[in-house]
């Protein structure tokens, strides 16, 4: 009697029965046709057969390679940076963090011998030689996206970042408290701070003060990004590395354009022809052979730390005068939480409530007499403890008439 088989289509397999209870299937991988049998049911080989199929779709099928056999993390870390180099913004501040961090310390070692234990070791040397706890937070994110590409690419089995015990992690927690962080606390300090800048210092400056735009940003505006009968400001891209590239999170957003920021835009446009960048590049010696150079963010950090000194106001880091100043101002007059992540382009509005300590309605007017008890001394006679009684190290007498409790 003619063996039944069950037809599949091409590179599909197929199932089929060889004797009673003995069911066979078929499928082809590398090249080569690969056999198995036996399963009791047909519907058992079915199951099997599919899996088979879907790793091998999934790039999971064939043995894993031998851990001995591949390259260290020094390799594999290079090229990885390598392919980064035309699809990330920040590739150069990683590829500095992995030269001088993370490719010392786990260069000579194969994936699967990185473990949450020399993660640990990382994290406490890094920690003594008084890197701080943000930067070392910064490296170990780093190495879990590597981590993540060797896991796609089948180099390793797990990412030994996300097993990190929450006492490794909170080594590496951020010391600085976001509700501390400096800003000029009223309107007329950011009138003061943008008179004492120079022009067009003090058009960036306020732009980034009274629309929260990023420096790149800001430095990245074209005047047809910019609708003034609309009020609108449509962010798009940004100067990174002394070229035009792609925002930070990729997605293009708008901003709004302040009653007080309308008149400085307007003008200046008038004056400048309205067309292109609104900080056009200039050129190395004025040739055109030589790259467009940008404004450097350098040079706005140096010509705002002159106003302020000026000013006689405390030191401020460019992002904290303009985009930290703008979202707490923002707060502060009782805007919209939601509105605020969306006009600085914030991944989440979990980024934007360290904010929400400046809200004015934070605390009801019933909330400062949720407890109401008088502790206040009344006028009475002071009755002392009886002598019996035990007695406490800067025990107070006890008045008659004590405070009344709700």
């Amino acid at each position: 009697m003619a063996r039944q088989r069950k037809r599949r289509l091409p590179n599909f397999g197929s199932v089929y029965q060889r004797g009673q209870g003995n069911w066979w299937i078929q499928w082809r991988e590398g090249g080569r046709r690969r056999h198995a049998h036996g399963y009791e049911t047909r519907e058992l080989a079915e199951r099997v057969l599919s899996k088979i199929i879907a790793d091998q779709a999934a790039g999971r099928a064939g043995l894993p390679p031998d851990p001995k056999s591949l390259p260290t993390l020094a390799t594999l870390g290079d090229d990885w940076l390598e392919r980064r180099r035309s699809t990330h913004r920040a590739v150069l501040t990683d590829a500095g963090r992995w030269r001088k961090h993370l490719r010392p310390f786990f260069g000579h070692c194969r994936p699967l011998e990185v473990d949450s234990a020399a993660i640990r070791r990382f994290v406490e040397q890094k920690l003594r030689e008084g890197l701080n706890p943000a930067t070392v937070g910064h490296c170990i994110r780093l190495l879990s996206s590597l981590f993540s590409d060797l896991v796609e690419r089948a180099l390793a089995p797990s990412n030994p970042i996300r097993a990190l015990p929450r006492s490794t992690r909170q080594l590496f927690r951020p010391t600085t408290d976001p509700k501390t962080v400096p800003f000029l606390e009223t309107l007329s300090d950011v009138r003061r701070v943008f008179w004492a800048l120079s022009e067009p210092i003090n058009v960036a400056f306020a732009i980034g003060a009274l629309a929260g735009l990023r420096p790149g940003e800001i430095l990245g505006l074209q005047w047809s990004d910019i609708d003034l009968a609309s009020r609108r400001i449509h962010v798009r891209q940004q100067v990174q590395n002394g070229r035009l590239t792609g925002l930070k999170d990729k997605e293009s957003r708008i901003a709004l354009v302040q009653e007080a920021l309308a008149p400085i835009l307007s003008s200046c446009k008038l004056r400048s022809g309205g067309q292109g960048l609104l900080f056009k590049p200039t050129r190395y010696g004025g040739t055109s052979e030589q790259k467009p150079s940008f404004m450097r963010q350098h040079t706005l950090r140096r010509h705002l730390s002159l106003a302020l000194a000026s000013c006689s106001l405390p030191f401020l880091t460019w992002y904290q005068a303009t985009r930290h100043t703008f979202a707490s101002q923002w707060v502060l007059s009782g805007g919209s939480l939601e509105k605020l992540a969306s006009i600085m382009g914030h991944s989440s509005v979990v980024v934007t409530e360290r904010y929400a300590h400046l809200r004015p309605d934070l605390f009801r007017e019933q909330d400062y007499t949720a407890l109401d008890v008088d502790l206040s001394a009344p006028a009475g006679e002071v009755v002392r403890a009886k002598s019996g009684a035990r007695s406490y190290a800067g025990a107070t007498p006890v008045i008659a008439g004590s405070a009344r409790t709700r």
